[in-house]
């Protein structure tokens, strides 16, 4: 009887010692919200790139890039760096990196982990996503503008959505220009096999992808 319940015991802190290996959330440092090159320069800067090294952001640089893009400007009211149609806020940006998928969480600025597999690769049809550091997958949830799971989508149910997605996107170029790094944004994603991959819901939508990291010389 006590070897059986040693047995179980053994089970349970095995489970957690696992369970905390494999799903480990990302808490990010405070986005550096001040410097940076002059918006006039960094206009004047911002450029597509689509060849990279394989070294990863700083998590430093990450945070930042996050909150350019999609972050908490105005905490009193939740409000974010760039408009969203009747402040739904409906997109949400997933991170792919080499240790995982990762939705970015504005509020508590974390990332949570989705999972623990590399799917980078599978968020483009070009090769260098694969290698990239870092791939932003911008996600609609309908499910805030009353989609529920199994609704037919329509194109005009996401013409806001694919507006908001360039903004947030416009936002990032300008911060990698700001920062010497590289940048560009995909539309051909292979939407029905990274889905599933996602673990998205059917009124869960991929609108686009974006590749960041150094440039190569």
């Amino acid at each position: 009887m006590k070897n059986r319940i040693l047995y179980f015991l053994c089970l349970i802190i095995l489970n957690v010692a696992f369970g905390e290996a494999f799903s480990q959330d990302i808490v990010l440092p405070a986005p550096n919200t001040t410097g940076g090159k002059p918006l006039m320069q960094a206009l004047n800067e911002r450029q597509s790139i689509r060849t990279f090294t394989k070294d990863d952001l700083t998590i430093q640089q990450l945070s930042d890039l996050l909150w350019a893009g999609w972050g908490i400007n105005r905490p009193a009211d939740k409000k974010r760096t760039a408009p969203s149609s009747r402040n739904i806020q409906e997109i949400d940006v997933y991170v792919t990196v080499s240790t995982g998928l990762y939705l970015y969480d504005a509020e508590t600025n974390n990332l949570k982990q989705v999972h623990n597999k590399d799917i980078r690769a599978l968020t483009g049809t070009q090769d260098f996503v694969a290698e990239a550091p870092v791939n932003l997958v911008y996600v609609a949830d309908l499910s805030k503008m009353g989609k529920k799971e199994g609704d037919e989508i329509k194109d005009s149910d996401l013409l806001s959505s694919w507006a908001n997605t360039a903004f947030i996107a416009q936002n990032v170029y300008l911060y990698c220009a700001s920062e010497n790094l590289g940048s560009v944004v995909r539309g051909l994603v292979p939407k029905a096999k990274l889905a599933p991959e996602m673990g998205l819901r059917t009124n869960q939508v991929i609108i686009l992808a974006q590749t960041v990291g150094i440039p190569a010389k």
